[in-house]
Formats: C-alpha cells, sequence, structure tokens
C-alpha cells in the first residue's frame, strides 16, 4: 500500500526505509527542503547502521516532499514521528504533532478518502483525546468515523540500532478510540519485518500513552538499580556486580536485560519519559518517588565516577575521557555519561581530552561552557592522561591496552570490557563496579 512518514529524522527515516523494505511505497513529508532533497536523491544525511544500504536497496519505493497535499492522496496510513521536546515542566510538547494533523486533516477535508493517522511521538497521557483528537478534526470539519482515524502507535526504538529494533520489536503498543482501526494498524505492523509473530497490545489512547512512558521509566529503574549494585560492590573486598547481576537476572521475574552496572543511563528518551511521568502523576495527585528517586540517583552516577578518577589523580593533570555518545553506534551526546564526567572533572580541576568514534563533543549542551581538547584518534587523546576513563562500550576502545600509555596511568573501566586485558607494567586498572582490597589491585 502507499504510507506516508511524517518527519524524516532520526527515528522517521529508518522507519520509512523499514516500510519500504517490505513492500510499501513509502513517501516522507519533512518541512527541510535539504531533508527531502537528500532522500530523493538517495542520500542518507544520518548515521544509523544498516539505513544507507536500506534506502539504496528500495530506493523506487520512496520518494520525499514538503507538502502533504501532494503526499496523502491515495494514501491509505500515515505515521507521524515529528519532535515533541519537554517544555520546562518536563511534560512533552505537541505542537509539531499538532501541525502535522491540521495538515493532514485540511488535505482529508478537500479531499475526502478513507484514511488512518498513527501518531509515532511520544505524547503525555490524555493529549491524543484532549489535544490531538480535536484538533486533527477541527482540520477535518467533522468528526473522526466514516473511513479517518487516529491512533496511537509509539515505537521502542534505540538509536544506534532504529532498523534493527523496528524489523524485531519486542511488541507492538497500539491506543486506538476505533477497535477496527486499531486491528488494522496491528495487521499492518504485523507484515514488517517479514510477518513475524509479535505480541500486539491494542488499548485506548491513554493507557497506550501511559504504556509508553511507562515502559521506559521502568527500564531506568532498572539501570539505576543495577548501579546502585555496582557502588555497594565497589566496598565490598571481592564484590563484582557482573557475578551479582547475572545471578540475579536469571529470575524469571526479573530477567537480565538492562540490569549491568556501569555509566548512568542517558540519550533523548529514558531521562525524558521518566520526568514525563513525574508530571503525569503530579497532574492526578499519584505517587511518583520511584521516578524521581530513579533520577537523583542517575545524577549522581557521573559524579561518582568523576570521583573516583580524581582520588587516582593530582589538581592539574590530565584526564582521557573515551565515549561521549549516549550509547554505542550513534552520534547523539544528549544527556550522555560521557559528557556529564568530563563535564565533572573539568570542574574539579582536571586537564579533560575526550574521545569518541563518532560523537562530536561540540554538539553536547553540557560541554558548552567546559573547557577540554578533543582528538579524532584514541592514541593521541590517551597520550598524556595520567588517568583514563572509558566510559564508553565501544570495540574501538578494545586496543588501549596495546597503545603506548604513560607511567603509572590508572585505567577506569566502567563496562569492565578491558578486565581480561594484559595492561603495561605500572599500568593501574580499577573496574567500576568492583570491590578491591587496594585500589587498583
Amino acid at each position: 500500500m502507499k504510507v506516508v512518514v511524517a518527519g524524516l529524522g532520526k527515528l522517521g527515516l529508518p522507519m520509512a526505509a523499514v516500510f519500504a523494505q517490505s513492500g510499501h511505497d513509502v513517501v516522507g513529508v519533512d518541512p527541510m527542503q535539504p531533508v527531502v532533497d537528500a532522500l530523493n536523491e538517495g542520500r542518507v544525511l544520518i548515521d544509523e547502521p544498516g539505513l544507507p544500504e536500506m534506502i539504496a536497496a528500495n530506493s523506487e519505493r520512496i520518494t520525499a516532499t514538503t507538502s502533504y497535499a501532494e503526499a496523502i492522496p491515495g494514501a491509505e496510513l500515515t505515521f507521524i514521528i515529528v519532535p515533541t521536546p519537554s517544555g520546562d515542566d518536563g511534560a512533552f510538547i505537541n505542537d509539531y504533532v499538532v501541525d502535522a494533523l491540521r495538515e493532514i486533516g485540511q488535505v482529508l477535508r478537500e479531499n475526502p478518502q478513507p484514511h488512518l493517522v498513527a501518531v509515532t511521538s511520544t505524547v503525555m497521557p490524555g493529549a491524543t483525546s484532549a489535544v490531538l483528537a480535536p484538533a486533527f478534526e477541527q482540520a477535518l470539519g467533522r468528526s473522526l468515523g466514516d473511513g479517518v482515524a487516529l491512533c496511537y502507535s509509539p515505537e521502542f526504538i534505540a538509536l544506534g540500532s532504529v532498523v534493527r529494533d523496528l524489523q524485531n520489536p519486542d511488541f507492538v503498543l497500539i491506543g486506538a478510540d476505533d477497535k477496527a482501526a486499531g486491528r488494522r494498524l496491528a495487521d499492518f505492523y504485523l507484515g514488517i519485518g517479514g510477518g513475524r509473530d509479535v505480541p500486539v497490545q491494542v488499548m485506548n489512547w491513554v493507557n497506550a500513552e501511559l504504556a509508553k512512558i511507562s515502559v521506559n521509566s521502568f527500564v531506568t529503574m532498572k539501570i539505576t538499580y543495577a548501579n546502585m549494585l555496582a557502588s555497594i560492590c565497589e566496598g565490598l573486598p571481592g564484590g563484582d556486580v557482573d557475578e551479582v547481576t547475572r545471578a540475579i537476572g536469571l529470575d524469571s521475574r526479573i530477567g537480565p536485560r538492562y540490569l549491568k552496572g556501569g555509566p548512568p543511563f542517558g540519550g533523548p528518551c529514558f531521562p525524558r519519559d521518566n520526568r514525563a511521568l513525574g508530571v503525569a502523576a503530579e497532574a492526578v495527585g499519584a505517587p511518583w518517588d520511584l521516578a524521581a528517586a530513579t533520577d537523583t540517583m542517575n545524577d549522581a552516577f557521573a559524579d561518582r565516577i568523576a570521583a573516583t578518577v580524581i582520588r587516582a589523580t593530582e589538581d592539574g593533570d590530565t584526564v582521557a575521557v573515551l565515549g561521549l555518545a549516549y550509547k554505542d553506534n550513534t552520534p547523539v551526546v544528549e544527556e550522555s555519561a560521557g559528557a556529564k564526567v568530563a563535564a565533572a572533572l573539568a570542574g574539579l580541576g582536571r586537564k579533560v581530552v575526550v574521545h569518541d568514534p563518532i560523537a562530536d563533543a561540540s554538539h553536547s549542551p553540557i560541554l558548552a561552557n567546559v573547557v577540554f581538547r578533543q582528538e579524532d584518534d584514541v592514541e593521541a587523546a590517551v597520550a598524556s592522561a595520567a588517568a583514563v576513563v572509558v566510559v564508553g562500550d565501544d570495540p574501538a576502545y578494545d586496543s588501549l591496552p596495546a597503545l603506548p600509555l604513560g607511567s603509572g596511568v590508572v585505567i577506569i573501566d566502567c563496562w569492565r570490557r578491558l578486565a581480561n586485558a594484559g595492561w603495561p607494567a605500572g599500568t593501574s586498572y580499577v573496574a567500576i563496579g568492583v570491590g578491591y582490597s587496594n585500589p587498583g589491585e
């Protein structure tokens, strides 16, 4: 079928590619002419594994335009995946979604046809019924129904693995006030990735909205719990967070995913979804102590890592921070652990050198007023370092033990990725989440 994807950003462009890979004719809509031109010319402006190849392989089925009037006629489905930035209070702002719905509604008003719109952007609980549906109906000039439907269907995907996640979801979440529309959207999703049998949960709008932010909030709580265990293990000689989490992850009530002590979580989704859950709770007078504690503890973990470095170095020493992106395989530095650790160290009198295989530190607001130097080469980054902090879990840092390191350098490994490496004489290795009888043992 013909499908429209509104918003060709870091998530929308991979979505368009995956839909085309499944055999659909996809029209992308984006207000930025350079983005539209790039897609029409087969150029990919986003760093995402597998995306350039998928765009190239399906170029005949993918086009782009800045006009909804060009895109909508003849299409059966439109997916809206535009930004919903967080406001100062932590609630999501709906402006871009509302703008898209109004433009789509106007096109359908002037050119009536059956059409299903799925809002994929994350919104606050209650937003679809209170804000989105009324805006859409106003533009339509009539109530929803008679072939025109609105669903809420957020994705659970991570930058650096968007293509894979879209093709292999754990489950599909759909909010619908029209059961037939919900089933229709479910059938479409089940055809993605070869029709793999995926659990589908269809519910009303508000429950789907709450479920979306609840999933991410729960995951952040699990990450924070593992990081808490790592902190405890560090204080126990012989303690090892990997052994502890490996054991408790075998319990079917807990499971192993996201249960690995390490740096604090960051990125464009986890922190803001957790805060949004708190906003939703406050709005109805419900307690949200767990979500609040998760935020508070997560903010403290970067300082704990920095404190470990401070104890091993002197004022004015150079510290190399390896890993700036919030996760591997992406250049996104939003609320990243590496940026937080680098900023904390600079504020405590250390000279900071940073490195990342993809990410550019100049894109991090956290480092906007921080004095540091970024190196393109790992060897150059660690050349004069008294301490090296491995924050990123990237294979690029597996070569670190073989690089020429300064005498007496201290390695602080947040993921314990290099725990079994052979280090040069005089090098001290400290793994976050492991208890030592003596520092650097």
